[in-house]
């Protein structure tokens, strides 16, 4: 089984499998169960399918999960992120707020505000955070702030740099009332126009990216900093993208 996970963390050829296979095998198989949880959990969402049937199933494995952590799943993934759980005493409510946040996307296509963006980051990077800091192991209670802010700044990384392919779905996740301050509509991210209002409302949004990386950085004390070398490998990988995103002068609808 523990094949499996990896391989899907795999044939996702992203900078997370990369950024991870550094760590000792134990942890390196309890961050590909992670992983492929999270990853076939957003895969029942983008999967082409209507509406109902991608609430159908992600209710369906909703209770799997359940069934898992209580022993009695048929699906090696879920079982296997179970003994995860237990292993590295991973909160299972984090599994929960993963599958809630991707939950979200069925039914929110738009963010009013900072704030309710900012609650959708938590539950679907966040929580992927703090999952990953029992497998890598702490000192210090503010790995925990790192975690969270770190999964802020990542997702909003994502956000900023999917602007066109997200509104490819008629979803905008960058929030309405910034939107409104910079004088850009919501045809204009749709339509995608590339107006100096909107490169106004980006680097608006890339600074406060900038801000939870920063801040993350600052909760990371010394002492912890070789447990979490894959997660600063992430962040470098991220605050890279944010810079290029910058040096484009915020065409993200170009680039």
């Amino acid at each position: 089984m523990n094949a499996v996970a990896e391989d899907i963390t795999k044939a996702s050829n992203t900078s997370f499998y990369y950024s991870f296979s550094l760590l000792p095998k134990q942890k390196r198989e309890a961050i590909h169960a992670v992983y492929a949880f999270c990853r076939y959990t957003d895969d029942i969402v983008d999967e082409g399918l209507d509406e109902t049937k991608k609430v159908i199933l992600l209710r369906s494995w909703r209770r799997e999960l359940g069934k898992a952590l209580r022993a009695e799943s048929t699906f090696p993934l879920l079982n296997q992120l179970a003994a995860t759980a237990r292993k590295f005493n991973i909160p299972v409510d984090h599994f929960y707020a993963l599958i809630h946040g991707v939950e979200m996307d069925l039914s929110k296509k738009r963010y009013q505000t900072f704030d309710e963006l900012k609650k959708y980051c938590y539950l679907v990077a966040s929580s992927v955070g703090l999952m990953c800091r029992q497998i890598f192991g702490y000192k210090n209670e503010s790995t925990r702030e790192y975690a969270i802010n770190l999964g802020i700044a990542l997702q909003l990384t994502n956000i900023l740099r999917d602007v066109k392919d997200d509104a490819k779905k008629g979803r905008i996740y960058l929030p309405l009332e910034d939107l409104r301050r910079f004088g850009v509509t919501e045809a204009d991210i749709l339509q995608n126009r590339y107006t100096q209002n909107f490169v106004h409302l980006m680097r608006f949004e890339c600074n406060r990216a900038s801000e939870y990386f920063d801040v993350a950085r600052e909760a990371l004390r010394d002492e912890d900093k070789h447990y979490f070398l894959a997660a600063r490998i992430m962040w470098s990988i991220y605050a890279h993208t944010l810079k290029r995103i910058e040096r484009s002068n915020y065409n993200v609808f170009k680039q």
